[in-house]
């Protein structure tokens, strides 16, 4: 198993200072299941490789464990030889400093972008080489693949996953070995340890900083931590973060348009009759306050796939402080907008603000079924951006949205055509309404829709 990385940078040797090893050693560095080796293949002014070689026992990595798929896959594996967790075990603990992009001796260069070029000769890709470039060319790489041939005598075999690959880009070294830590075990699709909570913690300290803004962020995120729901809506949760918006204030009537936004859909849960509540999305709790404070509402649930956002949701409420009657009307509970979830059946509503946008396009369909269709309550009530006063927001960068973590903005035509082909779907009579100033032909910069049904109806078949 081995990683090079080479740079051109003049003087090429700088790499030796920031991965904290010398271009004249040969280190070697004990792991659990065998030795990483450091050396210096080339190292010259003009052009300087650090080479990462590992060698994995196959005896002592199984000795002592048991294998489902039997005892001959504990010593006829791919284990020793490719690029897979192992590899970014190794990294995280032979180049700890460089990966955490600490240098005492060249701290200019840990932020400077380096023009660096990884090889890996053998790596495998669940997915082929349109999975590898959506991994890494988003991250400004050019990436070179060439496919391993498997045994010809053997066509039932298929085509091989293993590919050579090398990555060039101008990047800081920290970068680089960050996006590899993360990036290839998601590749194999396999870790060699099991998956629990550190894991969210690992891949958002190594790859916080540029995979909340990957388009592959979901497929990333899902792989790393081996498809496990609940680790997998934290980790979302927590990238997408929850930090308040410059275009969020309202300078034409002096109130932010968060105030008015809560404003209004408190008071549509109150015409509704509504005493028991759903907030969806709840984030740190800017919407339960406001219900709290109004003693119609007799049960108050908010939900969250992120733990941090109840934690900050607990805190904003002043938990600790409430009164026992007060406290008992609010429940926090971590759960997932795209998932069937019999705690959220029987309410009166649900309120839906500033979150839908969030959700991938693809999942639309499976939010309307759980929500209308299986929790269904009398009232619904969704707040979302108008997209077409975005042009309204010069601060906005990037992809034009008004959030990192938006999926999509819709129009006020496009938003009525995914309410009204839900409502009807599910039983549902829906009618719209506009917050915020509106700005001429624009309209307003959020728009609301408010679904109601009629109890007497029977409930809609469920496909």
């Amino acid at each position: 198993m081995l990683l090079t990385i080479t740079t051109t940078r003049a003087p090429a040797t700088d790499l030796g200072y920031l991965l904290h090893k010398h271009p004249a050693r040969f280190q070697t560095f004990e792991l659990g299941w065998g030795n990483a080796h450091v050396f210096y293949p080339e190292a010259s002014e003009a052009r300087c490789t650090a080479a990462l070689l590992l060698e994995v026992d196959p005896v002592g990595l199984v000795r002592g464990r048991r294998w489902a798929a039997g005892p001959l896959a504990q010593y006829v594996n791919d284990r020793p030889y490719v690029a897979s967790s192992f590899l970014s075990v190794a990294l995280a603990q032979v180049y700890r400093s460089a990966l955490a992009g600490a240098c005492k001796e060249r701290p200019e260069l840990v932020k400077e972008s380096l023009p660096l070029e990884a090889r890996l000769p053998a790596v495998p890709c669940r997915g082929g080489e349109e999975t590898l470039r959506k991994m890494f060319e988003p991250l400004g790489y050019e990436v070179e693949a060439r496919r391993h041939a498997l045994d010809a005598s053997f066509p039932e075999w298929g085509e091989s996953p293993y590919f050579s690959i090398a990555l060039r880009g101008t990047v800081p070294l920290c970068d680089l070995l960050s996006h590899l830590y993360v990036l290839i075990p998601v590749l194999d699709a396999h870790k060699h340890y099991w998956v629990d909570e550190p894991e969210v913690e690992k891949l958002l300290a190594k790859g916080g900083a540029w995979l909340a803004s990957h388009p592959e962020r979901e497929f990333i995120t899902r792989r790393y931590l081996s498809h496990r729901r609940r680790l997998v809506d934290e980790a979302l949760a927590q990238l997408a973060g929850d930090d308040p918006l410059p275009e969020e204030e309202e300078t034409d009537t002096g109130i932010p348009l968060n105030e008015q936004r809560l404003k209004a859909v408190v008071e549509e849960l109150k015409a509704c009759g509504a005493r028991r509540v759903l907030d969806l999305g709840c984030g740190e709790g800017a919407l339960l306050g406001a219900l709290l404070a109004d003693a119609s509402f007799t049960e108050i649930v908010g939900l969250d796939a992120s733990p941090r956002a109840l934690r900050r949701a607990k805190e904003r409420l002043r938990w600790e402080q409430l009164p026992p009657r007060q406290q008992a009307r609010v429940h926090l509970m971590q759960g997932s907008l795209t998932y069937r979830d019999a705690r959220l059946n029987g309410y009166d509503a649900a309120a839906v603000v500033e979150v839908v946008e969030h959700l991938h396009p693809a999942r639309l369909g499976t939010f309307a079924f759980v929500l209308f269709g299986c929790a269904r309550p009398k009232a619904v009530v969704i707040t979302t951006p108008n997209a077409e006063c975005n042009r309204e927001f010069p601060d906005l960068k990037g992809s034009g949205l008004r959030h990192a973590d938006h999926r999509f903005e819709w129009t006020r035509p496009e938003f009525q055509a995914w309410a009204n082909a839900a409502a009807a779907q599910y039983g549902y009579e829906v009618r719209f309404a506009s917050i915020g100033a509106a700005r001429s032909a624009l309209g307003a910069p959020t728009q609301m829709a408010v679904f109601t049904r009629d109890t007497r109806e029977p409930r809609p078949e469920q496909v």
